[in-house]
């Protein structure tokens, strides 16, 4: 039975996580219909919501609409995280304008804008104080214990200690002051003391993408194409697509923190009488945890450029990391929303909202933990835009 018992923990801890079911927009709103019709729970609501994944973006306005079919809290919850996951799909072809797609001519001129428009107004953005508040979501939380280790007369392992909460959920709410300058946040100096990583959560460091710098990557690489029209704020946005490779990259990502484990002390096994399937386990095998490893990379990357045709004004950037295979960071999507903001008599064009996905892996390099994968959703708001005292 014991050998059994290690048999199981190497499975559950090899096994796929759980397979999401896709479905679109149109095919959630049926979902959320039918099981409001079978009188289910909020629970039962919120179990159902956590098993699927959207193939198209689930806007603010087709969120709304859904709020009279969840139940409460908990399938609220859910209802959001979805919004967030889906922030850099496109919305439901029924939602996207039929306008035709505008010439070569045309698709060079709305370009054209959108780079005088970001080397020449945005780009000279001056230094400003804003509140930021970010909403985090995220699953399988535990992390690894500083200190772990069998210890002289341990005979077996309860696989109950690897099952995962597999599921995203909200984590908390944090509300801190940010500098912007030129259009970007500014990296903060003060001295953060949390325990990234050893408690639990990873953190975002480092600048983050800059719009100026974006489409000029986006430029260099000579990939900018048409993609098609959407409406943001009532109003028709030109959608460009681009990708850039690593060698024409500034796209720095940084990540705190991952796990370094060193193993410790002596473990011998006695094998069961007769050869039986039973062993003993004995000695004094430890390992020691630190938090101590940050992911610090420049990567290639594609995404999504979103340009009101008239002005060139930039309303909206999709942005996606590409890692390696063997990266702590498997997945990096965000979605920066622009939008005009009253800076005392003056009105500019600022973020407004921002929303991040990522993905990693939260043993690192040290072999050990419960969680193959930890998935992190950010959503982040900025208000109260001020000129920062000179």
């Amino acid at each position: 039975m014991k050998r059994f018992a290690w048999i199981l923990v190497v499975m559950m801890l090899a096994s796929p996580a759980w397979a999401a079911k896709k479905i679109t927009v149109q095919q959630l709103k049926d979902m959320l219909v039918s099981l409001q019709q079978g009188r289910k729970t909020d629970a039962e609501v919120a179990t159902e919501l956590k098993q699927v994944e959207l193939t198209e973006e689930l806007t603010r306005s087709a969120m709304n609409s859904l709020v009279s079919y969840v139940s409460g809290p908990l399938s609220t919850e859910q209802i959001y995280v979805l919004e967030a996951r889906s922030a850099v799909l496109p919305p439901p072809a029924v939602d996207l304008p039929a306008t035709p797609a505008p010439d070569a001519a045309a698709q060079k001129a709305i370009l054209d804008k959108a780079v005088d428009y970001t080397t020449k107004t945005y780009a000279q953005l001056p230094h400003l104080t804003a509140t930021k508040t970010t909403i985090r979501f995220q699953d399988n939380v535990e992390a690894i214990a500083t200190v772990t280790g069998m210890h002289s007369g341990s005979s077996d392992v309860d696989p109950n200690l690897v099952q995962a909460n597999r599921f995203i959920h909200y984590i908390n709410s944090t509300e801190v002051p940010v500098d912007t300058q030129n259009g970007a946040e500014k990296v903060s100096t003060a001295k953060d003391k949390t325990p990234w990583g050893q408690n639990g959560y990873i953190a975002l460091q480092g600048q983050g993408p800059v719009l100026s710098s974006v489409l000029q990557d986006a430029q260099t690489a000579g990939t900018i194409s048409w993609l098609r029209w959407e409406t943001i704020n009532k109003k028709a946005a030109a959608v460009f697509a681009f990708s850039v490779d690593k060698k024409k990259s500034h796209y720095a990502v940084s990540y705190c923190c991952f796990p370094t484990s060193e193993q410790t002390g002596l473990l011998s096994y006695k094998p069961g009488a007769q050869g039986s399937g039973d062993f003993t386990a004995k000695g004094n095998l430890q390992t020691h945890t630190t938090y101590d490893q940050h992911f610090n990379a420049t990567v290639p990357y594609h995404g999504e450029i979103f340009v009101d045709p008239d002005s060139g004004i930039v309303v909206r950037l999709n942005l996606q990391a590409e890692f390696k295979a063997a990266d702590d960071v498997q997945q990096e999507d965000q979605r920066i929303d622009y939008g005009p903001v009253k800076v005392g008599a003056t009105a500019l064009v600022l973020p407004t909202k921002a929303v991040i996905d990522t993905k990693v892996i939260p043993n690192g390099d040290s072999g050990s933990a419960k969680f193959t994968i930890r998935r992190t959703l950010f959503t982040s708001e900025y208000k109260n835009y001020q000129l920062a005292a000179q």
